[in-house]
């Protein structure tokens, strides 16, 4: 697919926008000249959330809905795609939402000749990889933990085909643990800020001709040799914020984790490995 205009510019296409991550980054990604286009099941404006910023635009969809998809897709440069069941769920959830709404998004962005898809996978792409791979490397075969992995490892896998085949750049974020702050030990090695998840995600964005990339999302944690981030980095990201900052008070209220003994601690995926994961203890 032929750029028009540069990276990063034009229309955003963000689905997933009323999730937790897209409210990250809708500030985040706010730039003069870009306009995001807020994609959710959930209305955007005006409740539950803030109003609409000057440069965003919302459509209420599914995206396992191609017609409304490509409908969100027309005119625009770039699609970020968040929208998912954000968890584990039953294995007919998981391959309507989080398989079929893929394809739908990539499927969407080929007829609309969008030219670059960012697909937010995660380390549950690769939850198995034990302890003993750490770091555990850009483009690590799949291990996942979960249905909602295998999810993951099936969008890296349209990703794949939609560069091969169609000519889209296609980036795959195996993004960590996303939140405002981290609240527990295993966090303090697996932390994205909010902060970092916008310089990552903007990085992306600007990224001049990326093809197909597998990258890990994550901060800069001092405890944070659990994966590499070459190929973030190679994409422009350079993560600022430490979940250090908080390993004190995690610590004086859980104690210091010992990862020889801590089965939160054996894999990447960490909780998503245990039993209570088991398929027949699905609700």
């Amino acid at each position: 697919m032929t750029q028009t205009s540069p990276p990063g510019s034009g229309i955003i296409v963000l689905t997933g926008a009323a999730g937790r991550i897209g409210r990250m980054l809708r500030d985040r990604l706010a730039r003069p000249g870009r306009v995001l286009r807020l994609v959710d099941t959930a209305p955007l404006a005006p409740a539950p959330g803030p109003a609409l910023a000057p440069g965003e635009e919302a459509i209420q969809a599914s995206v396992t809905d191609l017609a409304a998809m490509t409908a969100a897709c027309a005119g625009a440069s770039a699609v970020i795609h968040l929208g998912g069941i954000s968890g584990e769920a039953p294995w007919q959830q998981i391959a309507e939402v989080n398989i079929n709404g893929t394809y739908a998004v990539f499927e969407a962005a080929r007829r609309e000749r969008v030219s670059r898809v960012i697909f937010a996978s995660s380390n549950h792409a690769v939850g198995f990889a034990p302890r003993s791979a750490f770091p555990v490397p850009d483009y690590a075969f799949p291990a996942p933990d979960t249905y909602y992995g295998v999810a993951k490892v099936a969008g890296e896998a349209l990703a794949a085909l939609y560069h091969s085949r169609y000519g889209l750049d296609a980036i795959c974020l195996r993004i960590l643990t996303c939140a405002d702050r981290p609240r527990n030990a295993r966090a303090l090695s697996t932390w994205l800020s909010p902060d970092d998840a916008g310089r990552l995600f903007e990085a992306c964005l600007t990224a001049p001709a990326p093809g197909f990339r597998v990258a890990f999302g994550v901060s800069a944690n001092t405890r944070g040799d659990v994966v590499s981030l070459a190929q973030a980095r190679s994409l422009g990201y350079e993560p600022r914020d430490d979940a250090e900052a908080y390993a004190a008070e995690i610590i004086a209220a859980s104690g210091e984790p010992d990862p020889d003994r801590d089965p939160l601690l054996a894999h990447l995926g960490g909780p998503f490995c245990l039993p209570e994961f088991d398929a027949d203890r699905l609700a």
